[in-house]
């Protein structure tokens, strides 16, 4: 009987609070969204729109970029005023080039002078040469960037942008343990703040800020309440579209140890990992490098280390480095590049490349050591391995026996990781589903409790 209360207290709770996530959009007409759109994306926009403030989490390769551009056209046309689009560093880029598929135009902007009539894109790293309160709409491309709940960008762009109209936060799906995020996106589109979701749905375990879980009676409506300002997606057919072409190809995982047959599975301290990276620097460059020399076919090498970087550069044939101390211009050049097939091998860290661009052109990568973060590992996976890529992805880690524990490490993570990911969508579908068909806003009715009495303008006119 506790359990039932405190689950109805907890209904009871979120019905009140839910009055508050009222919608700020408007109703569209699905048949009127761009034609070159499937129906499953015309219907995630005419959600968003008729939201007003929403996030759309969807797996990479599922066109959150073409769904973003529509959205953002749809405001402009609705107010009359401009959207701004902010982006990862080359993203820009290849935004307007996909905008052009769908007869959008976007313009990329340095600062706020170069503002034009209509949807408007720029870096994260610009943001503060512009002016937030003089546009209709924000979009968060790669959304994710709001994680770094501490960071001085977050904060900016949740406070810069609160009196904004139109929000749009897009990203593939989060990780549904990793709360924070979810409660960033949230403050955000100023549905909730993250210390309010968090003292709402979950319980702090110990002294560590990350660990937090939900609390059991609060599961369920913790879930429908994400779903009642969020799209989850991993795949059209899992929301019940008759749709094809939206299938992961085969992913091939090749281990490469270069001292020794086997990994060697002890618990290594940072410096002593650090220290095993240094000592096979030479070795895993040149297996990496032989890999690549020896084969016709375009590549992606990431990387850990300056060292690293700098080594794989001389060694590979017709290599291009992209490091985190280049200018902004050669960055985006040697991205670009790569997607248009003009640069054979590009190197480069998860850090600086692993957030948004789409490479289906490649299906060939090398990972020359890895880092205890596995979201790093899967982010800069999913450049190449994703919805679009019709080739096998090859996918080669390059490391010392001694560095067994890391990548177990990162099986566990990523173990932990797919589990929770497939509960969270299991759990958003049937959700989900009836969210995408309704077609009206949801709206907090007003009710009149006290009768209007208009004066008497002839009474009043004689008394004067």
């Amino acid at each position: 009987m506790d359990f039932i209360k405190k689950n109805k207290d907890y209904l009871d709770f979120i019905a009140e609070k839910q009055k508050l996530i009222e919608s700020s959009g408007f109703d569209i007409d699905k048949n009127t969204l761009n034609p070159l759109l499937y129906d499953f994306q015309k219907d995630i926009v005419r959600w968003t729109l008729a939201k007003g403030k929403s996030a759309i989490f969807a797996d990479c390769g599922l066109g959150k970029t073409p769904m973003q551009l529509e959205w953002a056209n749809q405001i402009c046309n609705h107010t009359g005023g401009n959207v701004l689009i902010l982006a990862p560093l080359a993203v820009a880029s290849q935004t307007v080039e996909e905008g052009k598929k769908f007869n959008i135009s976007v313009n990329i902007c340095e600062s706020q002078a170069d503002i034009k009539d209509g949807i408007n894109i720029t870096n994260y790293e610009k943001l503060s040469k512009f002016e937030a309160h003089t546009f209709k709409g924000i979009v968060l491309d790669e959304s994710s960037i709001l994680k770094s709940f501490t960071g001085k960008i977050r904060n900016e762009i949740i406070t810069d942008f609160e009196r904004v109209p139109f929000k749009l936060a897009c990203t593939a799906t989060p990780a549904p343990n990793d709360f924070m995020e979810l409660g960033n996106h949230s403050e955000f589109l100023g549905v909730m703040t993250r210390a309010e979701m968090l003292s709402m749905f979950f319980i702090h375990d110990g002294s560590d800020t990350a660990k937090w879980r939900l609390k059991g009676h609060a599961e369920d409506v913790f879930w429908q309440w994400m779903c009642s300002w969020s799209v989850f997606i991993d795949n059209p057919k899992s929301l019940g579209y008759d749709i094809s072409g939206y299938d992961l190809p085969s992913l091939n995982i090749q281990e490469i140890i270069v001292d020794g047959e086997e990994f060697i599975n002890e618990t290594l301290t940072l410096t002593q990992r650090r220290q095993a990276r240094k000592d096979t620097l030479t070795e895993r460059c040149a297996a990496a490098a032989d890999l690549v020399n020896n084969s016709y076919e375009q590549w992606l090498i990431w990387c850990n280390l300056n060292d690293e970087s700098t080594m794989l550069r001389d060694k590979i044939i017709d290599a291009v480095e992209v490091k985190g101390s280049d200018k902004a211009t050669h960055k985006t050049n040697a991205m670009i590049g790569f997607s248009n097939s003009e640069v054979k091998a590009l190197v480069t860290k998860p850090s600086i490349a692993g957030f948004g661009m789409n490479w289906q052109n490649c299906h060939n990568m090398i990972f020359v050591g890895l880092s205890d973060s596995y979201e790093q590992f899967y982010q800069a996976l999913r450049r190449c391995w994703r919805f679009g890529q019709n080739k096998q992805v090859n996918a080669y880690i390059v490391m010392s026996a001694r560095e067994g524990s890391v990548k177990e490490n990162i099986q566990r993570k990523e173990n932990d990781a797919l589990k929770m990911r497939n509960a969270m969508i299991e759990l958003t579908k049937e959700i989900t589903k009836k969210e995408l068909a309704k077609t009206t806003r949801i709206t907090t009715p007003y009710e009149s409790k006290i009768e209007m009495i208009l004066p008497d303008w002839e009474e009043m006119k004689q008394a004067c």
